[in-house]
Order: C-alpha cells, then structure tokens, then sequence
C-alpha cells in the first residue's frame, strides 16, 4: 500500500483499489491486466506458409467454420459479430526453431489486421486501410493508451527480426498429410 493508506478509511483505500482496477492506464492496471489482442508476426522465412494454402478447399471450409462455430459465430478475442477469419494460432520454439499449430480463432476484421500489423501497414501505405483506426481497435481492445500500443508494437517487430534470422521448421500436426511437396513448409 502507499503511504497514504494509513490515513485512508478502509472503505476508501477500498474504493481508490477499485478505481485502479476500473480507470484505464493507470500503472497498477497495466501491471495487473495482461494484453488481450497481441500482435503475431510470423517469421518471414515462413511467410505465406498457411494451412489454408495447403489443403483442398473443402477442408479448410470444414476447419474455419468449426471455428466460426467455436466461438459463437464472433470474433474470440472482442466478440465483435460480421465477417469473419479464421487465424492459425501458432507456437514457437525458439530453441530449435519449430513453429506448431495449435488452433484456430474466428477474428474480425480489425482484430485479424492487428495480429498481422506488418501486412496492415502495407494495406494503410496503399491506400486500402486506415491504419489509425487498426491501432485504436488495439487500444480499445486492450484498454490502453498509444505508448502501450507502440511499446507492444517495438517488441514484437523486435522479436519477429530475431526469429527471421532463421530457417523455420513448420510443424502443422494432423494437416500434414495434405502436403505434397515437403518445400511447401
């Protein structure tokens, strides 16, 4: 507690607590609220190496819907309702260089064009996206403010530079029988 407590009744160092935890970007709550929408840039050295490039059609229609239907036909991280994609959640070894599937999530627009901050601001510099709009979707997703965003924005470019240093093996679990061609990975 701070030095002020003792002086504070306990129903209102209760409340100031609450306020913490309610008011945004304050700097209890950026210590206590993890990030909901993170930006996930993938290693360029496997750019374009997606599971919806490798399987027919039908079965990628199967996998998306499943997780339109996983979520309640809404985006999984804002529940946002309308158009949706389907997003490869992906984990790292950074040790031995192994990219893993996990899953899927359904991802509005807006919350799709943050985990992939790169390509939206390829979009926003031809004209086909308002960048701006993108940042503030993170803002208001994660309820903080644009140092947070740009702080988060750093780290990850910082991390996806390090990892693109290197060659990637793709290890896509149960999908991988629908490929043909081992370079596909």
């Amino acid at each position: 507690m701070d030095d002020n407590s003792e002086k504070i009744p306990p129903s209102r160092r209760s409340r100031k607590r609450i306020i913490q935890l309610l008011v945004p970007n304050t700097k209890y709550q950026r210590r206590l609220l993890p990030i909901k929408l993170e930006i996930e840039l993938v290693p360029a050295t496997t750019w374009y190496a997606n599971l919806r490039k490798v399987l027919p059609q039908e079965e990628w229609d199967k996998v998306r819907k499943k997780a339109y239907a996983d979520y309640g036909y809404k985006c999984g991280i804002c529940n946002a309702r309308g158009r949706l994609s389907c997003h490869e959640i992906w984990s790292y070894d950074d040790a031995n260089h192994i990219q893993t599937l996990k899953g899927f999530i359904a991802l509005c627009d807006m919350c799709h064009h943050v985990k992939h901050i790169g390509l939206a601001g390829i979009l926003a510099g031809e004209g086909k996206l308002d960048y701006s709009r993108v940042v503030e979707h993170f803002m208001k997703v994660n309820n903080c403010d644009l140092a947070a965003f740009e702080k988060h924005r750093e780290e990850a470019f910082r991390q996806w530079a390090e990892r693109s240093t290197y060659k990637w093996k793709v290890d896509i679990g149960e999908y991988s029988e629908y490929i043909k061609n081992e370079d596909t990975f």
